[in-house]
């Protein structure tokens, strides 16, 4: 029973950062639309860690997703 309630889980923290990968990567667009105050150089990385971000987050690595696009964010000042 405690091996299936540990599973249980893992599976809904999953899933919690599965499904707010997608809302990071839309708070990243739209800082990027309009960067106004960030420097070239923060908004390049800021484009690579998005993307590497969506990459991840397809093969299902969302915790290694999320740390992505958490440092786009930081970035971006967001």
């Amino acid at each position: 029973m405690k091996k299936l309630l540990t599973v249980l889980l893992f599976s809904a923290s999953s899933l919690a950062f599965a499904h707010n990968c997608p809302n990071e990567m839309k708070t990243i667009d739209a800082r990027l639309s309009s960067a106004s105050g960030v420097s070239a150089e923060n908004i390049s990385k800021a484009k690579e860690l998005r993307a590497e971000g969506e990459k991840l987050h397809k093969e299902g690595k969302h915790a290694e997703s999320m740390k992505s696009l958490q440092e786009a964010k930081k970035l971006l000042g967001v």
